[in-house]
């Protein structure tokens, strides 16, 4: 969570910057961004619909295509939950 405060308020900053220097921010209007988001699940379409013709259901192709991890990143707070999740798996197996 550290790391998306300190990204907002860089991005806070810089805005008040360019504002002091009268400079318009050269960022994408939300039209690309909107279509970014498109890309990003679209390309979950395929990986889903194939788990699901598989027998799956929603959820479980969801889950079993990885989407959420590849749409929004890792999410705060999910870091020490896989990192439990991986060192219990290797104490298992040794």
């Amino acid at each position: 969570m550290k790391i998306y405060l300190l990204s907002l308020g860089a991005g806070v900053l810089v805005g008040v910057i360019y504002s002091l220097l009268n400079v318009r921010s050269p960022a994408p209007p939300l039209v690309a961004l909107v279509g970014l988001l498109g890309i990003l699940a679209g390309e979950q379409i395929v990986p889903v619909a194939k788990q699901m013709v598989a027998g799956h259901g929603l959820a479980a192709a969801w889950r079993q295509a990885k989407c959420a991890p590849h749409m929004f990143g890792m999410l705060p707070g999910r870091h020490a939950g896989e990192a439990k999740e991986t060192t219990s798996v290797a104490e298992k197996a040794s």
